[in-house]
């Protein structure tokens, strides 16, 4: 319904169910079947403004056929608005994530028990021209990560990337950065670190069909504990092309420092792809595969080692109409490890309708 001059409520709702053969996560596997419902709210608002945003809430009820201790009841809000006069652009985004879910970073030693977290997250962001082809344009992240369980680092974490752009072409632009990250563990100082990026790179329109944005450069890790110092080649790249007018192919790749909730320190490379098909007006179909290269380093057992993270997807939707679209999905992840018993696969199928009305 309109609540004013340009802004719009929705009801919205997600009803699905999940086929999940490792719910754990673990090389022992437990299978489930989880049913998910999710009602909640989005206020978009600025329609046709220089001012435009949104707000969506929602609450996540999961219930599990076979291990009903597991179920949940979890809630997560987003905030995000734009300003956008021709000359300068902003940005703010707020978000607020309940999470019950193990990962291939978050997983317990013990089987039998998913990892309860909150996750929270804000983001300003400006860029304003200098000249006709110079503009600056600099950010402001923070995230927090809060752990229930003991032995798991809560953190803080504060981004300020700043960058300045030429225009090479009427529609490519160079650019030159610095980004600097700062990593603040909740349980002592030992873990603490601050990352320098020192970057360049180039955003746009490449070619009439290839469009996307890519930095490459220098980042150093420095500890505030007894650690050495460590560097790696940094790369933070997503492009987008054009394969057909119905086929789009997503490609990226990045190479970045990390810190596992559980106190050791990474250094991950990760490389995706993901192609969306459509078929006609009301359905479309997207396969995707993503891996992940996790090097761990500075630990107290055996020497440095990197374990191999891969997953696959296949989807599709189906739109009904303005208010209900289907959605499927089956899902294969495979970690390697030279930890033995602590690799593990996991395939997962699932469907559900989204309601936004």
């Amino acid at each position: 319904m309109a609540v004013g001059d340009g802004a719009e409520l929705f009801a919205t709702g997600v009803v699905g169910v999940r086929a999940d053969d490792n719910i754990f996560l673990s090389n022992s596997k437990t299978s489930d079947t989880i049913f998910d419902v999710t009602p909640g709210l989005e206020l978009d608002f600025g329609k046709n403004a220089q001012t435009q945003g949104s707000l969506t809430l929602a609450d996540n009820f999961s219930m599990y056929t076979q291990h009903s201790g597991l179920n949940t009841n979890l809630f997560q809000g987003d905030f995000v608005t734009r300003y956008d006069d021709g000359k300068m652009k902003m940005g703010f985004d707020a978000g607020y994530h309940e999470l019950n879910q193990n990962t291939v970073d978050v997983r317990a030693a013990d089987t039998g028990r998913l990892i309860r977290r909150d996750i929270g997250t804000a983001d300003a962001n400006g860029e304003v021209g200098v000249s006709e082809i110079t503009a600056i344009g600099a950010a402001v992240q923070y995230r927090h990560e809060y752990y229930h369980p003991a032995g798991y680092i809560s953190n803080d974490q504060f981004t300020v990337p700043v960058n300045f752009y030429y225009k090479w072409t009427p529609k490519v632009d160079l650019s030159l950065g610095y980004q600097y990250h700062d990593f603040q563990a909740k349980s002592g100082s030992a873990l603490d670190s601050t990352d320098n990026f020192y970057n360049i790179g180039a955003r746009g329109e490449f070619t009439p069909k290839l469009t996307g944005t890519f930095r490459v450069g220098y980042t150093e890790r420095r500890f505030s504990g007894n650690q050495s110092n460590q560097n790696l080649f940094g790369l933070d790249a997503s492009f987008a092309y054009e394969f057909s007018p119905k086929t789009t192919v997503q490609f990226g790749a990045t190479n970045d420092f990390g810190t596992a909730p559980q106190g050791q320190q990474q250094k991950n490379l990760t490389g995706n792809v993901l192609v969306t098909t459509k078929i006609n007006e009301e359905f479309s179909v997207n396969v995707g595969l993503s891996y992940r290269g996790i090097t761990y380093y500075g630990l107290t057992g055996p020497g440095n080692r990197t374990d191999d993270y891969w997953e696959g997807t296949i989807g599709g939707a189906y739109t009904i109409n303005a208010n209900l679209r289907l959605v499927g999905a089956y899902t294969y992840r495979n970690y390697k490890t030279d930890i033995a018993g602590s690799e593990f696969n996991n395939n997962v199928l699932s469907v559900a309708a989204n309601f936004r009305y």
